[in-house]
Parts: structure tokens; sequence; C-alpha cells
């Protein structure tokens, strides 16, 4: 069964895998498979669900809803976020204003089916918004008991230090960060894990297993497989276009070796890697078919010995992106 991790330095506890339905409920797999993943999830011991409301664009948090309407609401821990714009995107239907967070919220409660979401994240950081009256809107959320926590996602160092301190003043528990992460995406290494622990919050990363390239199905010099998220025109695509190179493939499948000696598939190995940062609580890992989860599950609790780490880091060698910048980089541009 998937092992609990408090979440920062919170008492929450979620499971150090979290089923993710970004890519998937709602748009790429139908209903009745999207409920078979979430199932298979239940069953190795997931109680940790992360969406957000511009996921098929709004589509799945009610199909995510849906599923666990029969599931007992305080053995679960659900996590969704604001800042995209969903519906008719009008003038107020994005960023993190009081009306937007405060409207939003109310919506995914619904779609969600659920007095309150566990975990309510900022799905971005918004330039055009005073961070105090952000955290303002937060706090309320908070204060009304529709979120018990409050968590952010792909945002700076300094931003993080800024929201903690605002936080703290409102009395409110900011305790998660959620960025890409994964043994080829390492940005948040230098700068936003250091501000993270400062503050006490965790990483919840998305992308462990870099959309897909870190599980070796992607050959240097070969077309995607059909079907796969390279093949994606809904944009798994453009997402996973960045390591759709010949050197980076080359080095994934150098990884192969050590996979096997820890008798781990390589998508295994790609989760205990992230899972080995202290300050990361949990891993997000999303499923088109139900056996993925079972595979996925067994990465819960590896410890890879130092040897095998220091093995990975040289077979990937200058190809791994380590850039704090490429976090900004992420962030959209004021539009004041």
């Amino acid at each position: 069964m998937v092992n609990y991790r408090y979440l920062g330095n919170s008492g929450l506890k979620i499971t150090e895998l979290v089923y993710g339905n970004w890519l998937t409920h709602g748009s790429q797999v139908e209903n009745e498979q999207a409920a078979a993943c979430v199932k298979a999830a239940l069953d190795v011991g997931i109680t940790s669900f992360d969406t957000a409301d511009v996921y098929a664009n709004t589509a799945a948090e009610t199909v995510l809803g849906e599923i666990l309407a029969g599931e007992r609401r305080e053995s679960l821990e659900i996590f969704t976020k604001v800042y995209w714009p969903t519906g008719p995107k009008g003038a107020n239907d994005m960023g993190l204003s009081r009306k937007h967070i405060l409207e939003s919220i109310n919506g995914s409660l619904r779609r969600l089916k659920t007095d309150y979401v566990d975990v309510y994240q900022a799905h971005r950081y918004d330039h055009d918004t005073p961070l105090e009256e952000t955290m303002s809107a937060f706090a309320d959320v908070v204060h009304a008991g529709k979120a018990h926590y409050i968590g952010v996602s792909e945002w700076t160092a300094s931003q993080i230090r800024e929201a903690a301190a605002l936080a703290r003043e409102l009395r409110i528990p900011l305790v998660s960060s959620q960025p890409q992460y994964s043994m080829l995406w390492r940005v948040i290494e230098d700068e936003v894990i250091p501000a993270s622990v400062e503050a006490g919050l965790g990483q919840i990363v998305w992308s462990p297993v870099a959309q897909g390239v870190l599980t070796g199905k992607y050959k240097p010099g070969q077309e995607p497989p059909a079907g796969s998220r390279a093949t994606d025109e809904k944009g798994g695509a453009n997402m996973i276009q960045r390591f759709m190179n010949d050197d980076v493939l080359t080095r994934v499948q150098a990884l192969a070796p050590v996979a096997e000696e820890l008798d781990l598939t390589m998508a295994q190995l790609a989760l205990a890697w992230v899972l080995q940062n202290p300050n990361v609580s949990a891993a997000i890992i999303g499923a088109s078919r139900p056996e993925q989860v079972y595979e996925n599950a067994k990465a819960s609790g590896v410890e890879i010995p130092a040897e095998a780490m220091a093995r990975i880091d040289e077979a990937l060698g200058d190809i791994v992106e380590r850039d704090p910048g490429k976090t900004v980089e992420t962030n959209p541009k004021p539009g004041r």
C-alpha cells in the first residue's frame, strides 16, 4: 500500500503518490475508464487526489467529483486550483482577484460534490492583483471552512516568501508548492526548495516521469508509439516536445540498467527518485489505464541507494535543466 507523508510542516498527511487528472479525465479518457483508474488508486491506498477548475474546462473536476461521491469524505484529501480562465472567459474569469477566488471556490465545490477541499492552490502567481488581496481572499475561503489549507503552484522563491509572511499575519496555513520536478527538470532545487523549507511548505510535484519520457518508451531515432503523449494533439504533444530529441532520449535509455538492478521499471525509478528529496511530500501520477496505477504504486516506499543516485546523475549529465529562471518563465506576464 502507498505510504503517507506530512504535507510540509502541517499536520495533514497525504499519500506520497497523489492521483492527478490533468490530461486525462474529461478530455483524453472516457469516464468509465477514468472511474476504473480512480478505483485502482483507492485500491492501492491512494487517498489524495489533485485536480483544477481549468482541467478540461471544469469537466475534470466534475468527473472526479462523481467518481468519489460514494467514498467517505473524511478519508480523502482533495486538492484543486484557481487562476486560469474557465467558462466564457470574461473580464474577471482569470487571476487571483478576490472576486475570482471567491466565485471559483464555489464552482469547484459544486463540481466536486463536497463542502470543502483539503488544499486550495493558486495555479500561478498573479502579477496584476496585489498579493495582499489574494491572500486575504484565501483567508476568507479558509475561515469559511471551504478549504483547510492553501498552496501555490509554479511560484518563485521570492513569491513564496512574500506569501508565507502574509499567511502568518492572516493566520492561515500555507503548506504546499506544486512545481514541475523530475530527473530531467530540477529547476526548483536551488531556490524554490530552500524557500519552501524556510516557510514550511512541502512540494507536491507534477510530471515526475517527464510526461512519460522517463518510462523509456520513446527511443532515439524512432517515431513515438501510437497513442502516446507525444502524439496527442489535445495538448500532450506540446508539453513533451522539449524532451523529444535524440540526446535526451539516448541518455534516458542509459537509466534502464539502474532500474533493472533495483528491480524497478523505469517509471517506478523516476517516481522513487523525486520522492528521495526530503522536501517532496508527494508526486502526482496520472493514468489512462488502471494497470498504470498498480505499477506506479510500487514506487512508494522505495529507497534508492546513494550509489544508484550518483549513477543517474552521471547518465543524464548536462541534459538536466537546472536553471531557476525557468520557474519565472511559467508565470504569466503582467497584463496591466
